[in-house]
């Protein structure tokens, strides 16, 4: 079969990136052309909150560009996305008009667990390495213009990611309202990230043992680590490097002068002076954790997105399992807001059997599947902060917290799904997916209305209009056979099949 050629296009806080890679089913992903243009989006809406004309009237031309030379290629499709820059920007819609009417690309704004998802696709891409670092206590840190990302690894699994206002241009921001002789100074850096991570160890490395579970590699991503780690990776010919070597080398960075950062690096003088806070944000990730070794995998945000189209059209088989990684952080967050107990389990169970059965009839995807299972797991995480108004507060809560992988509407979705099934439906406000979703954890809420378990080894299978419930629980189930009853008109009202719990004959 002929290689296809796809187009990546990042829209970055200080940059445009256009990768075109080849695509086949026999290699995979390889890269044929790269393209890079510098332009500080950020800078505009990091002081303003909006993006200039100009800089838009920049963007558009490059824009063009890029355009122009996805059609020499002659690629078969592309994905064009923005992410912290432009996601800030309070005239976002406008621009991103305007980019699609000058230039015919069409630009998706990324979520930031979106953006963080896709970097995280890019480094599984090596796989071999991938999976043999995360064996053992592992953080992957994405350092870029607008923010930081720390994403936790034990023992394969993604236990926490977390997103913080630590981007370089941010900071930037913060030491431009300090007097210019001293906004450089390193110690002034310090003390803005040593506030950020001290909070976050307190929340998520304060209970693990730094010993037997400590963070003994980091994965560092993002393109300043490209540059800053450039000398080190060149000349040692490899792409890990030793923590304390790090350091010994951002210790000298820090003490040059801004022109001869420049000179060293081939960078203008506005992306010099990001270095160094980058340099010690990582110097303090590696303090904060204790690590040993950084991996500098060298992947950008394009071939994260050329990654995911790949898999998304099965010619590229990435070993991770990120769905998985996707539950794991969610299980974590239940666990935080204690509602991760027997009944979560078993609401969670009843609800994908029940999905799975119903498939014929509710014409949902795999997709939608996990974002039910989700549901599920959280659908009481409302109860840490209210026993009167679980629903609203599980809403808030899902609302104000990242989940790794999951866009803005998808998690808008799940929590709209456990607010809806507490409540009385809207039919106003929410769409059938919402709808269907809310019906299916409705009834699998109901089927353990004791919080006992008492249906959770059921089976179900649909007959003659009904979703037949059969439960094997020997003792009473008046609790259950009552609130299917009272769920059942809304749930026949959406799918059309009519729920019927039954206690199972013993013979």
């Amino acid at each position: 079969m002929a290689a296809q050629l796809f187009a990546a296009i990042d829209v970055g806080s200080f940059k445009l990136e256009l990768g075109i890679y080849e695509i086949t089913a026999k290699n995979g992903l390889r890269q044929v052309e790269h393209l890079r243009h510098v332009i500080a989006l950020g800078k505009n809406t990091y002081s303003t909150g909006k993006i200039s004309y100009e800089l838009v009237d920049e963007m558009c031309r490059i824009l063009e560009d890029f355009a122009g030379v996805m059609k020499s290629y002659q690629v078969s499709d592309y994905r064009a996305y923005a992410t912290t820059a432009m996601r800030v920007a309070r005239n976002n819609q406008i621009i991103l008009e305007q980019i699609r009417v000058r230039t015919g690309i069409s630009v998706r704004v990324l979520s930031n667990s979106e953006q963080r998802f896709l970097t995280y696709k890019a480094v599984a891409m090596k796989e071999a390495e991938f999976q043999k670092i995360i064996q053992k206590g592992t953080a992957i840190v994405d350092v870029s213009f607008g923010s930081m990302q720390i994403s936790l690894f034990d023992k394969d699994s993604l236990v926490s990611t977390r997103n913080l206002p630590l981007g370089v241009m941010r900071i930037g921001g913060i030491l431009s309202r300090i007097p210019a002789d001293s906004w450089l100074q390193r110690p002034i850096i310090e003390e803005i990230v040593d506030k950020e991570l001290g909070t976050y160890k307190k929340m998520y490395l304060r209970d693990r043992d730094m010993k037997n579970r400590g963070i003994k590699n980091l994965i560092a991503i993002g393109e300043l680590i490209l540059y800053l780690a450039r000398d080190e990776v060149d000349h040692g010919m490899t792409d890990r490097i030793a923590a304390s070597d790090f350091l010994a080398y951002a210790d000298r960075l820090c003490s040059m002068p801004l022109d001869e950062i420049e000179e060293r690096f081939g960078v203008n003088a506005g992306y010099a002076s990001l270095l160094m806070p980058a340099a010690v944000i990582f110097c303090k990730v590696v303090e904060m954790t204790g690590a040993e070794m950084i991996w500098i995998p060298g992947i950008r945000m394009c071939d994260g997105i050329a990654a995911e189209y790949a898999q998304n059209i099965k010619k590229l088989n990435l070993g991770h399992n990120f769905d998985e990684d996707i539950l794991t952080t969610t299980r974590n967050m239940a666990k935080r807001y204690r509602c991760g107990g027997s009944h979560a389990q078993c609401v969670e169970k009843l609800a994908l059997q029940m999905f799975d059965v119903m498939r014929k009839y509710h014409g949902l995807s795999d997709r939608d599947r996990l974002l039910l299972q989700i549901a599920a797991i959280l659908h009481g995480c409302g109860k840490f902060i209210s026993t009167k108004n679980v629903s609203l507060s599980a809403y808030n809560i899902i609302m104000a917290t990242e989940i790794i992988g999951l866009s803005h509407k998808e998690r808008e979705l799940v929590a709209g799904v456990i607010r809806s099934h507490g409540e009385e439906f809207d039919y106003v406000d929410e769409d059938t997916r919402v709808a269907k979703l809310t019906a299916l954890l409705r009834l699998a809420n109901g089927l353990d209305k004791s919080h006992k378990q008492k249906t959770a080894e059921s089976r179900m299978s649909v007959k003659n209009g009904e979703l037949v419930i059969s439960a094997s629980w020997d003792g009473d189930i008046s609790l259950e056979l009552l609130s299917v009853s009272l769920s059942a008109d809304f749930f026949e009202e959406i799918f059309g099949i009519r729920p019927v719990l039954k206690k199972k004959r013993r013979g």
